[in-house]
């Protein structure tokens, strides 16, 4: 397709899941896309044995959205955990904040999902659905007009659409392009990654513990629960704390993930190497530029303890279709007004999850003898008060 020269109603950059689920739901609203990403599409997996490590928590309604999609009921029912409970832990508490579904009258908090497998998912949708798909070329120049977005790619192509939009990660191509800036907090904390089998039953149960380090550094291990005995573990740390954990043979580093946990699931077995990325915070200073729209990691990366990140992306995603389908007749969908009530629709949501993130981060890092207190004695409170069952409606109803 070199030197072809398209015209579209969306564009969109970037074919993660965000950007799949965007494509999809564009098509789904009547629009004409084209999905572009510089990487070839991962061949279809043969029957998975080995489990990912990059797992999601999905929410209900996020997953009920993706089933209107038509990708959720793609999915291997064997391989996707319902959700009960979530257990939290302080660092100088011995017994849980516990949010249950029931509290809350709810079929599940969330679905736990494995990224591959959802990608894979959404990817067989889109090839049903007479999405444009463009793999394996790269972006070359953006031009963000008022009515119309340019992008040129490296083998000379044009694609004109009359809305752009970046899902193109937390490194946005799209987002450098345009000089859009990024306010940006590094955490000093690494997130590792590992799958385990587990001697006991996990009970469709997250387990989360807030620590602290011999320096006094925060750290927060999760467990999210796998089907059978199986559980997936974030395990967020400081960085010079991290490289000390990824140096260990697989007994040493396994004997130190039960040990966080209280060994309250048995002894656990390594599945596979422990992987690990860097944490940040990282927020752009505008969602929009004239026809283009930030979505997903391009726009906003919070910290991984609320397991939020790719909720919020696919929000993102729902927000924007409804505001483009609540347009009227003759309004462009770049239209700045039309986008414009577009961010307004998403700031409350980003603001209150970077809120609860930031601030549960710096609550549980501090070193403040009155705030080690209030921390620990807050989640012990909770436990006996209305303010639980508002945390597991909220859960629910992102």
């Amino acid at each position: 397709m070199n030197g072809t020269h398209l015209s579209t109603d969306i564009t969109i950059v970037g074919a993660g899941l965000v950007g799949l689920s965007a494509a999809l739901a564009a098509n789904q609203a009547g629009y004409e896309v084209i999905l572009v990403d510089h990487q070839m599409p991962p061949p279809p997996p043969d029957i998975p044995t080995e489990w990912d490590q990059r797992i999601y928590a999905i929410s209900p309604k996020n997953a009920e959205w993706l089933m209107r999609l038509g990708a959720w009921q793609l999915l291997d029912t064997n391989r996707i955990t319902k959700l009960q409970a979530m257990e939290i832990w302080g660092d100088a508490t011995s017994v849980p904040l516990r949010l249950e579904a029931e509290d809350v009258n709810a079929d599940s908090l969330g679905f736990i999902v494995e990224e591959s497998a959802l990608r894979h998912a959404l990817m067989q949708r889109l090839q049903t659905s007479g999405v444009q798909t463009i793999y394996g070329e790269t972006c070359a120049a953006v031009d963000a007009g008022a009515r119309q977005a340019i992008l040129r790619l490296n083998n000379h192509s044009v694609i004109e659409s009359h809305l752009l939009l970046a899902a193109d990660g937390a490194n946005s191509w799209v987002r450098r392009q345009l000089g859009i800036s990024v306010q940006e907090k590094n955490y000093h904390q690494t997130a590792i990654v590992a799958n385990f089998f587990t001697e006991k039953s996990h009970g469709d149960i997250a387990r989360q513990w807030f620590t602290q380090d011999a320096n006094g550094h925060v750290g927060i291990m999760a467990w999210l629960p796998l089907p059978e005995n199986k559980v997936s573990i974030v395990w967020s740390v400081s960085t010079q704390y991290a490289e000390t954990l990824l140096k260990l043979d697989a007994d040493e580093f396994t004997h130190q993930v039960m040990a966080v946990g209280n060994a309250m699931l048995g002894k656990f077995k390594l599945m596979n190497a422990p992987a690990a990325f860097p944490l940040a915070l990282k927020k752009a200073a505008q969602m929009t530029s004239r026809s283009v729209v930030l979505i997903g990691d391009a726009a906003h990366r919070i910290h991984p303890m609320a397991g939020q990140g790719v909720n919020l992306g696919f929000r993102d995603v729902i927000d924007l279709m409804q505001t483009l389908t609540g347009k009227h007749q003759y309004q462009s969908i770049s239209d700045a007004g039309l986008l414009a009530h577009y961010v307004r629709m998403r700031k409350a949501d980003l603001l209150n999850m970077t809120t609860l993130t930031n601030g549960l981060y710096h609550l549980f890092d501090s070193q403040n003898e009155m705030l080690k207190k209030v921390r620990n004695s807050g989640l012990m409170a909770t436990n006996q008060s209305v303010v639980k069952k508002m945390l597991v409606a909220n859960a629910v109803a992102l």
